[in-house]
């Protein structure tokens, strides 16, 4: 899941606006908005927005630790009660 707080940063920091952001990934500013909420986005879609953020760090933002922490621990609370 992706860390959509970081990567509206990364967006803001570099000028840009969800509208822009979605018309280099050829998808509608209201899909893009809808990915970001959802925090999922396909691998070819990842990769245009490290070239275009200009992403140092992907895995910060694309792979986020705290979120399979966080779903890990939801699932092994169900599983113990």
């Amino acid at each position: 899941m992706v860390r959509s707080d970081l990567l509206r940063g990364k967006i803001a920091e570099k000028g840009l606006n969800i509208r822009k952001v979605a018309e280099v990934l050829g998808i509608t500013p209201k899909t893009m908005s809808d990915k970001l909420k959802k925090g999922v986005f396909n691998t070819d879609e990842a990769e245009k927005l490290v070239s275009l953020l200009e992403i140092e760090n992907p895995g910060r933002i694309f792979f986020a630790e705290k979120v399979a922490h966080d779903v890990t621990s939801t699932e092994m609370t169900k599983t113990w009660n």
